[in-house]
């Protein structure tokens, strides 16, 4: 019997850290993940802009540029084995002066020299062609092919889904507290008791720099960086196919006009530096920002489209780039720190490298019964007429439309409750189906998708959180709900 709880506790159900709880589950390795909220997914994951980049943004040479492109190559694989929708709808970065052309070329010969595949510039009348919304102020633009879209909920939820089906245990609600070395281990103390493991791979995001100091010496510091997004409805979706970039500056890409995966456009985000790492607060100025820029590469967008907007805090390490791998100091320590842009396409690569790294400091052997596929929620609104009726037929629940707006029925949201590391929470249950996510944004939907996920797990209504405990919808005064 083994002298750990655990070979490998992983911290942080990001896409990363599940990514790299997937990839550990093919060897023979214990593995864990903990989460500090009620979900995986729930942090930076949620809230990006859900671009597979092509990898032409990042200096050759770092462990941004090395996992961009390998990231990229997986993600069509990827999506295909775990059941999600993924689309290489290509990217274009606009040049709107003369004298700009230098940074355009800059970009491409740095696409080139990280191993890029097929990126051209274009002139005018190309991307005009290409995008007959973008602004007349082109001049040129960087056409990057292998860019895509996809989604960070089913991505992320997908490779935890995965993970779990292949041994990974999931401990939702267990905010790690501190880390204490041991001989050739470590002992995690969380907020839900304490356990012991072998090696440990920290994916905590935002809070990777405070998980790392506390075993390590070389310290790291992440400053948060807030984005602020718009998302536009469905009736917009299509106004432009091509993912629109400006010509990056010093805080990154800048606003980004896009397709999503879903059929909605996404404008953002902004890059403002603030002290708290929780503040994904928007705010009126940012928005705003969001407006004025995006129209800068696109005429005419119909903002009074717009059905939301959101914040998402990614972590700026200071060193700028990924820190990836066993820290110099801390044997069997494992980061994956400071992962900002492009960390949802760097994900599955990085989750290849660490599981590889662990595995052969400790002689695990690739597991014979790896389960390498997923098969997600059926959608029915992807079906064909008489697919839905074989499915209603089958499962009479799925006949009862609750989210008229994006087509949710009864029996989506109960298998998003009882499907591996499901649903506890009205947030869990949006990221998997789609509830609540329409032009309404859950106002008509919400009361009933709450009764079924109450029925669901066996709870009242008011216990039913929007994400994290404290956060009830519904709450009993003096004996009465109100």
């Amino acid at each position: 019997m083994s002298r750990w709880d655990y070979d490998v506790a992983v911290i942080g159900g990001g896409v990363v850290g599940c990514a790299a709880a997937r990839e550990l589950s093919r060897y023979e390795l214990s593995v864990c993940l903990l989460e500090k909220t009620e979900d995986v997914c729930s942090g930076t994951s949620k809230a990006n802009s859900a671009i597979v980049h092509a990898g032409f943004d990042a200096v050759p040479g770092t462990r941004k540029a090395e996992f961009n492109v390998k990231g990229n190559e997986m993600m069509g694989d990827l999506a295909k084995d775990l059941d999600i929708p993924f689309k290489r709808n290509g990217s274009l970065v606009l040049c709107f002066a003369e004298e700009d052309r230098d940074g355009l070329q800059m970009l491409y010969d740095r696409g080139i020299a990280n191993g890029v595949k097929d990126l051209k510039i274009l002139e005018k009348n190309q991307v005009l062609e290409l995008e007959p919304h973008v602004s007349d102020q082109v001049v040129a633009a960087l056409y990057a092919p292998t860019g895509g879209i996809v989604c960070p909920f089913e991505l992320t939820i997908a490779m935890a889904e995965n993970a779990c089906e292949n041994g990974v245990e999931f401990k939702r609600n267990t905010g790690v507290r501190s880390i204490e070395k041991l001989e050739d281990g470590y002992r995690l103390v969380t907020e839900s008791g304490e356990l012991t493991a072998h090696y440990v791979v920290n994916a905590a995001g935002v809070y990777s720099d405070e998980i790392h100091n506390m075993v390590s010496e070389k310290k790291l510091h992440n400053t948060p960086r807030k984005g602020d997004y718009c998302l536009l409805d469905q009736a917009a979706g299509g106004y432009v196919s091509h993912t629109i970039f400006q010509l990056p500056g010093k805080y990154g890409k800048g606003i980004l006009v896009s397709p999503t995966i879903h059929g909605n456009l996404l404008l953002g985000p902004t890059a403002v530096d603030v002290e708290d790492k929780e503040n994904t607060a928007t705010t009126a100025k940012e928005l705003s920002d969001v407006i004025s820029k995006s129209a800068v590469s696109v005429k005419g967008i119909p903002y009074n489209q717009v059905i939301t907007s959101f914040s998402g805090v990614r972590a700026h390490e200071d060193g700028d780039d990924f820190v990836i791998g066993e820290a110099e100091d801390a044997e069997g320590f494992f980061d994956a720190a400071g992962i900002e842009s492009p960390g949802l396409t760097s994900a599955p690569a990085i989750g290849v490298y660490l599981a590889e790294q662990i595995a052969a400091k400790a002689s695990a052997e690739r597991k014979k019964n790896f389960i390498s596929t997923r098969k997600g929620i059926p959608r029915l609104n992807h079906m064909s007429f008489e697919e839905r009726a074989e499915l209603i037929r089958k499962r009479p629940e799925y006949g009862t439309i609750v989210c008229r707006c994006e087509g949710i029925s009864e029996g989506e949201i109960m298998d998003a409750v009882h499907r591996p590391v499901g649903a506890v929470s009205m947030d869990g249950v949006k990221r998997r189906t789609r509830q609540g996510m329409g032009r309404c944004q859950g106002g008509f939907c919400t009361p009933k998708a709450m009764e079924i996920i109450a029925r669901e797990l066996g709870c009242a209504m008011e216990d039913i959180c929007k994400n994290q405990p404290g956060s009830e919808l519904l709450v009993k005064n003096g004996g009465m709900e109100a």
